[in-house]
C-alpha cells in the first residue's frame, strides 16, 4: 500500500540513483529502447517491495533490483536482435579537440564500447559496476548476491579480458 511516508522515502533514498540503474540496464539490456523498459520495470518493482528495505543507502539495494529485472527481461525477448547505441552527446567527446584528436579518441571509445559490450554479461556487469558507477567490491557483492571473492576474480577475469582485446601482444 502506498503512504505518503513510503512514496517520501523512496523518493530520497531510490530516485537519486536513476541514472546509475538506466546505465547498468543499458549496458546489460544493449540499447536505449530496452534499458527504458527495464529501469521502469524495475523502478515499480522496487517501489512494491520497498517496504522490505532496510536503510538509507538505497544505491546497491536499486542496482540488484534493476540486475534481476534485466535479467529476467532477457529471457523473455532474448530472440530479438540487441543493438547499442550510445548518445554522442552524452559520451561523445568534447568538440574543443582537433579533428584528428576528435577522430583517434572517438576510434578508441567505440573500441573501448566495443570491447566491454563483448564481454560475458557476468563479466559486463561487474565492470560496469565498479569502473562506470564506482561501486565498491562489498556494493557489488550486494547488487550480485555473490562472495566478495566471485566479485574480485570476476573483475580481474574482466579486466585481462579487456587488456587482451584492447591490447593485443606485438608481433615480432
Amino acid at each position: 500500500m502506498e503512504t505518503p511516508d513510503k512514496r517520501a522515502r523512496f523518493e530520497r533514498v531510490v530516485l537519486p540513483h536513476l541514472q546509475a540503474a538506466y546505465n547498468l540496464a543499458r549496458w546489460l539490456a544493449g540499447n536505449d529502447h530496452d534499458s527504458e523498459d527495464v529501469v521502469q520495470e524495475a523502478y515499480l518493482r522496487a517501489f512494491t517491495f520497498f517496504d522490505g528495505f532496510r536503510g538509507e543507502d538505497g544505491r546497491s539495494w536499486l542496482l540488484s533490483v534493476v540486475r534481476n529485472t534485466c535479467y529476467t527481461w532477457l529471457a523473455k525477448h532474448r530472440g530479438q536482435a540487441r543493438t547499442v547505441s550510445l548518445d554522442e552527446e552524452v559520451h561523445g567527446p568534447s568538440d574543443a579537440l582537433s579533428p584528428e584528436r576528435l577522430l583517434l579518441e572517438r576510434a578508441a571509445g567505440e573500441e573501448l564500447r566495443a570491447a566491454v559490450a563483448g564481454l560475458p554479461a557476468e563479466f559486463r556487469e561487474v565492470v560496469v559496476l565498479r569502473e562506470l558507477e564506482g561501486l565498491s567490491y562489498k556494493e557489488i557483492a550486494a547488487v550480485l548476491g555473490a562472495p566478495l571473492g566471485t566479485v574480485m576474480s570476476r573483475l580481474t577475469r574482466a579486466r585481462a579480458r579487456l587488456q587482451q582485446c584492447l591490447c593485443p601482444p606485438k608481433e615480432p
